[in-house]
Formats: C-alpha cells, structure tokens, sequence
C-alpha cells in the first residue's frame, strides 16, 4: 500500500550551503552572461528567448503527457521502457539534456526514485529544470541511504515488502520514474491523465493521486 499526504512541506528547502553554493553559482553567470553581451556574441533577445522556452515549453506538463500516453497505449509503453528518448522524440521532445533518457516503471513490488549524487544532472526536455531541493547537498546525500525515510519526509509511505530502488542520474544516463496508474482512473481520458501527474511523481518522491 503507498500513500501520499500532498500536504505535506517539502522537506528540502535549501541549507545555508546551498545557498551559498547557489548565490556563487548566479555570480558567475551573472559575469559570464555580461562578458557575453559587451563582446556582442549573444543579444539580450536571444537570452531571454531562452530563458522564455525553459519556462514556458519544457517542463513537467511534457513528462506527463508521457506518462499519460503510457498508461493509455500499451506499445507506446513498451517503446518507451526498450527506449526511452526515441520514444520520448516521438511526442516531440527532445534536445539539450534529454539525449540519453532512461525510464523506470514502478510496479506494486517496486518503487524506483530519482537522484542525481553528483550535481543535478536531469532530463531537462521532459522536466524542466531541477528544483532547488534536487539540488540540495541534504537529498543527493540522504536518498542512497535512508530512501524510505526521505519518502516519508514527502509524504509517501510504502508497504514492507516494496522494494525501493534508487538510481544515480548523470550526464550519461538521466532516470525518469513512470509512476503507477492510479486506481479510479479507468474512465479518464490521456489528457485527463496528464493533468494528474506532477513532476514530483515523475522524480520518484512521490506517487499519482486523484485530487
């Protein structure tokens, strides 16, 4: 049995370290993304039509229109656990940090979660960009050790005898969770479907519910 408590607060808000990290980070970009625009090899246009698609056209309403085909076209599900980004191209996604995708199911016997313990490598096409709390020393060093109780921390609560499995993203290979169908939602259409699936389940952390 799993459960899950959506109102339960995020438990990785970010340390004084990651702030720290984040604030050094930001300079640096800061400096880099000026350094770019007063020798003229970037404009200012082209760097806010960037920002704007990694706002607006990536992001986790795509990984859950996967997740919806998933549940809705058993060959589709297949294809996209053989192979995930050529499955994934075939709804249109694709691209920088999306080249390499894997994608684990989660069955009644087991729940797969999300980490990346090197820095926050991530399927950015298909998520959007990493949540701050992804990122935080306290989550990459806490789930490859105690994953059930990061789960409990988010509200998700599993039976004994579910096995938990954690896999390590990288720049190599970047998990994506296909979370369990709940039950009730045999008469939902795929587009019903999508709208239930938050990038939180999609990461492992936590399961679908029907509000």
């Amino acid at each position: 049995m799993t459960t899950h408590n959506h109102d339960t607060p995020n438990p990785y808000h970010k340390s004084d370290r990651d702030d720290a990290a984040n604030k050094a980070i930001e300079e640096r970009v800061d400096k880099i993304e000026s350094l770019l625009l007063e020798k003229g090899l970037v404009s200012q246009d082209a760097l806010e039509k960037l920002a704007d698609i990694y706002e607006n056209d990536l992001g986790p309403m795509n990984g859950a229109k996967v997740v919806a085909r998933a549940w809705v076209d058993d060959e589709f599900k297949k294809r996209l656990l053989d192979d995930a980004t050529s499955a994934i191209a075939e709804l249109g996604y694709g691209g920088l940090q999306g080249e390499h995708v894997v994608v684990k199911e989660n069955t009644p016997e087991v729940h797969n979660v999300v980490v990346c313990t090197l820095c926050s490598c991530y399927p950015w096409p298909i998520l959007g960009l990493p949540p701050n709390w992804y990122k935080s020393f306290a989550y990459r060093s806490k789930v490859v050790i105690e994953p059930r109780e990061v789960l409990a921390e988010f509200g998700t609560s599993l039976a004994d005898d579910v096995e938990v499995r954690v896999w390590d993203s990288s720049a190599e290979i970047r998990y994506l969770v296909l979370p369990e169908r709940p039950e009730g939602t045999g008469n939902f259409s795929e587009e019903e479907l999508a709208a239930i699936v938050k990038r939180d389940d999609m990461i492992g952390v936590t399961t679908v519910t029907v509000p």
